[in-house]
Parts: C-alpha cells; structure tokens; sequence
C-alpha cells in the first residue's frame, strides 16, 4: 500500500519512515519547510530520502513566522540546559500552535492525492508529553476527522493514521531505526543549531537524543557544537 510518511529530517521520523518500508508501503515523504529556525532539517528530509529510496519526496513551503506564538517560528530564546523533570513540565515554548494539526491536513490531502490509506506520523509521547498534539486521543480524533471531512471518507475507505513509536523510549527509538538500518548520521533533531548547522548539545530536543543514544548503548554519529 502508498503510506504518506511526515518526515522533518529527523530522528523519529527517519525511523518512523524505516518502519513504514518495513510493513511493505511504498513510501512516500512529505516535509514542511514552515520557517522554522532549524531550516537544515529541511535539506536533511531531502538527504535521507535520497538515501532510503523512498518512492515520492514532496517539500511544501507553508510559513508559520507570521503567527509565531513559538520559539521555532519568532524572535524567542530556545530553552536549554533543562533537566528531564523540568522538559516535564507545562507545554514548552518549542511547541508551534497547531503545527501537527496543520501537517496531518496537508498529509491528509497528499494521501487522498496519492489514493494512500495511511498517513504516518513519528509523534511520541514519552519524550514530547507537553505536546498536545502527539497524544493518542489527538491522533484518533483526526482519523475521525479524515473520515468526515474528504472524499476518500465519505467513499467508506478511510484513511488511517499510525504513530508506530507512540509508546516507545528515545532509547527503543534508536534501537529499532539501528535494527532497520537508518541513516543516523543524516538525521537533525537541534532546535537551536549552529552558523555551520551543527547541533547545539543544549536544547531539550539535542538532551533528549544524547540521553537516548547512550541509554541505547550506541554512538550518536552527529557533531555537536558543545559536548
């Protein structure tokens, strides 16, 4: 079956696409350049399916700058140096107001396009559980969305929405894209990187890989400008 996988440019969806081909779909990426200022990740999406031998790659330019409302999207500090209870807490200022939610509706869209019944999405709630929109219950109400609101639903087919690392540590992340062979060394997670696009080691999203790829006893392949 075609599978319409959002694919950033990093880890998770990397993976996310490695388990996609691993159930048989013929994959085709979607990447939204929003203008975020971790723009590399953009570049990285192209590199890596490139390098997974995805059937499609489509990138869409929707910028997201003149809402703001985000430390990604407008002119505020990315948080650093947190520890993991405090990325526990509250919504953090890295979450982009209804970015999946505008993503899956443009997946959406290209899966009816494409006449694909599966949307997949690397959401994940144990490393992002401030992000509203990567819970379960989210997920489920946009299937039912999906089924009201195209064509593809009112013909009774429907299109189905898999989160395959949902309930999985960064650690099982990792493990799982090492056992299908994903190109880590390709993959950008830094909100904050640098001139010369390395990560920065700092921002939740770096400490979440770090502590991932150690507690998976594997060597992260990517620079970081601090260690």
């Amino acid at each position: 079956m075609k599978a319409v996988v959002l694919a950033s440019g990093g880890l998770d969806s990397t993976v996310t696409a490695a388990v996609a081909k691993r159930d048989g779909c013929r994959v085709y990426l979607l990447t939204i350049s929003y203008g975020q200022r971790h723009r590399v990740e953009v570049e990285r999406a192209r590199q890596i399916a490139m390098a997974l031998g995805v059937a499609g790659h489509l990138v869409l330019e929707v910028d997201l700058r003149p809402i703001g409302g985000s430390a990604l999207t407008a002119d505020q500090a990315v948080p650093k140096d947190r520890s993991d209870d405090e990325r526990r807490e509250g919504i953090p200022s890295t979450y982009v107001p209804a970015r999946n939610t505008i993503f899956l509706s443009l997946a959406l869209a290209y899966a009816e396009t494409l006449e694909a019944p599966l949307i997949y999405i690397g959401a994940n709630v144990l490393d992002y559980s401030g992000y509203p929109d990567c819970r379960p219950d989210y997920l489920h109400a946009f299937e039912e969305v999906a089924r009201l609101g195209t064509r593809t639903g009112v013909l009774g087919k429907g299109i189905e929405i898999r989160a395959p690392l949902l309930h999985l540590t960064k650690a099982e992340i990792i493990r799982l894209g090492a056992s299908l062979g994903v190109p880590f060394h390709l993959t950008h997670s830094c909100y904050d990187p640098a001139a010369d696009g390395r990560a920065c080691g700092r921002c939740d999203s770096c400490r979440i890989r770090r502590e991932g790829f150690q507690a998976a006893g594997l060597p992260d392949p990517i620079a970081y400008a601090e260690v």
